[in-house]
């Protein structure tokens, strides 16, 4: 079992009651502007297999990914079944809490990519969630996490809260490097872009591909 070093402390929450009170209503709207969408559209292009099985984990009402790239499955986990269930690009999901249980219901080696959007901040238990990330991944698979500066801050641990967007990249960074063996650790900020507004929502990503 992958233990987390860090204190517990820094994972605390403003609001501690059971997610599936928070997360019960569906939420249809979209957490980043369009600007920041459409850059994250970009690295998916950019990093997803052609035709690839994919894990939207964390996922919600859409997925942004790009249409061309025709994945042979996409499955979805998150917390509302009403919103997962009007994602178009789902061919199935399934309600699952990673803060009470960070297993994936999935064998083994059987993704080609998994992405997180927007979402890492409420992970009670992260290092948890990415070794068992790094499990479901084929080899050289893709593990990409996509955050900005925006969040629930009853939600959002306690750690996050109090960090800089560049610190942030760092504690994503770590949370990989204490998971398991990753390769081509990345991080960037992707938004805002040549051509967008300076006030665009900002798009942070860091990803890695499951070592050989």
């Amino acid at each position: 079992m992958t233990t987390n070093p860090f204190p517990a402390d820094f994972f605390q929450r403003q609001d501690m009651s059971d997610d599936s009170f928070f997360y019960g209503a569906p939420r249809k709207v979209v957490h980043i502007d369009s600007h920041a969408i459409a850059a994250l559209t970009a690295v998916y292009k950019e990093l997803l297999p052609i035709g690839g099985i994919y894990l939207d984990l964390m996922s919600s009402w859409r997925s942004h990914y790009p249409p061309e790239l025709k994945p042979s499955r996409v499955v979805g986990l998150g917390m509302n079944a009403d919103e997962m269930s009007d994602n178009d690009q789902l061919d199935k999901y399934v309600v699952h809490n990673l803060n009470q249980n960070p297993n994936l219901p999935y064998e083994s080696g059987l993704f080609d990519a998994v992405t997180c959007t927007v979402s890492v901040q409420y992970l009670t238990n992260p290092i948890a969630v990415f070794a068992e990330v790094h499990r479901v991944l084929k080899p050289n698979g893709q593990f990409i996490v996509s955050f900005s500066n925006r969040c629930f801050p009853n939600k959002a641990v306690a750690i996050w809260l109090s960090s800089t967007d560049e610190q942030h990249i760092a504690l994503v960074g770590q949370f990989f490097q204490m998971s398991g063996k990753w390769a081509e650790l990345t991080a960037q900020k992707t938004n805002p872009a040549e051509g967008y507004p300076a006030h665009a929502d900002p798009l942070y990503v860091v990803w890695a591909k499951k070592a050989l």
